[in-house]
C-alpha cells in the first residue's frame, strides 16, 4: 500500500521502522501527556500496544514522519502519532485518509478528555464524540467517523459539476 497526499507518502509497516516508532512512541506520549506518570513507560511500549494491529508509517522525503496503528476488524484507531517537525503539516490527516478505505463504515477511536489538541484534530476531520468513558489512562471521549457507503461516495462523485 502506498498512498500519496501532497508530499507525503503512506505505506505498510516494515519491521525496520521499529526502532524509529518505539522512539516517536514514547517521547511524543511525554511531550504530550503531561498529565500521566510516565516514569514506567519504556522503547517496549510500542511493541505491546500495537501487537496484531495494521501500522501505517507516514514518510516525507524519505523521513518518518508519524504513524498509525488500527485493528481493521474492529474499525478501530488505536494510536495516531506525529513527529513534532511534522505536526500541523497534514501528515495526520494523510494517515486517516488512508485508514478509511481499510475500514468501511463507521470508525471509532479513544481520545483522552485531557488531549484537547487532538480532539481539537479529530473534530476537525470530521470525527464526532459518541459518548465518554473512564479508562486506565483517564477519561474519554469516543468518537466516530462515519463513512458513507461506496456507492454513495461513487454517486457523489459521479455527480461533482
Amino acid at each position: 500500500m502506498n498512498r500519496n497526499s501532497g508530499d507525503i507518502t503512506v505505506r505498510n509497516y516494515q519491521e525496520a521502522d521499529r526502532p524509529f516508532l518505539r522512539t516517536l512512541f514514547l517521547a511524543s506520549r511525554k511531550a504530550n501527556w503531561l498529565w500521566l506518570d510516565d516514569r514506567h513507560w519504556k522503547l517496549e511500549d510500542f511493541d505491546a500496544v500495537t501487537l496484531g494491529e495494521k501500522i501505517l508509517v507516514a514518510e516525507i522525503d524519505q523521513d518518518i514522519a508519524g504513524f498509525a496503528s488500527l485493528t481493521v476488524q474492529d474499525r478501530f484507531l488505536h494510536n495516531l502519532f506525529i513527529a513534532p517537525q511534522w505536526q500541523r503539516q497534514k501528515v495526520g490527516t494523510a494517515l486517516l485518509d488512508a485508514c478509511y478505505p481499510l475500514c468501511r463504515g463507521t470508525m471509532a477511536l479513544k481520545c483522552l478528555m485531557l488531549n484537547q489538541r487532538a480532539l481539537r484534530f479529530y473534530l476537525h476531520n470530521g470525527w464526532r464524540v459518541i459518548t465518554t468513558g473512564l479508562a486506565e489512562n483517564g477519561e474519554y471521549y469516543l468518537m466516530h467517523h462515519r463513512q458513507p457507503p461506496a456507492s454513495s461516495r461513487r454517486n457523489a462523485a459521479s455527480t461533482r459539476p
